[in-house]
């Protein structure tokens, strides 16, 4: 199972930017998809997840209204689309697989990371 993250980058506060997460060697519809990041000093923290369907999303508090998670189960991508991106949004943004039928927020309910792209908001 490979999850590949880019797509992410230098934005002034303000801007926005759009993740993407390529998924290989699973069957990607059969799993939800999460997105996570860990800021320096920071433990991981949850940012949003998505059912199979897409039907369902879950996100952190801090990011609703500015960031919306979607997927595509016919080209194996998971994206997240960030808006009105502010500093403390710097950090480095993983997504993940999980293959429980609970969209989690939690790390421990994935199974499958990504290596992680960086985002740094400037202020």
């Amino acid at each position: 199972v490979q999850l590949q993250a880019f797509w992410g980058g230098l934005v002034p506060a303000g801007g926005s930017l759009r993740l993407s997460c390529a998924a290989s060697g699973l069957t990607f519809s059969t799993y939800i998809m999460g997105w996570f990041r860990q800021a320096p000093g920071k433990e991981r923290e949850f940012v949003a997840a998505i059912s199979w369907s897409g039907g369902r999303t879950a996100y952190t508090d801090s990011v609703k209204g500015r960031f919306t998670i979607s997927r595509d189960n016919a080209k194996n991508m998971v994206y997240l689309q960030m808006n009105s991106l502010n500093v403390e949004d710097t950090a480095v943004y993983y997504c993940a697989a999980n293959s429980s039928a609970i969209i989690g927020t939690t790390t421990g309910l994935y199974d499958y990371w990504g290596q992680g792209t960086q985002v740094t908001v400037s202020s």
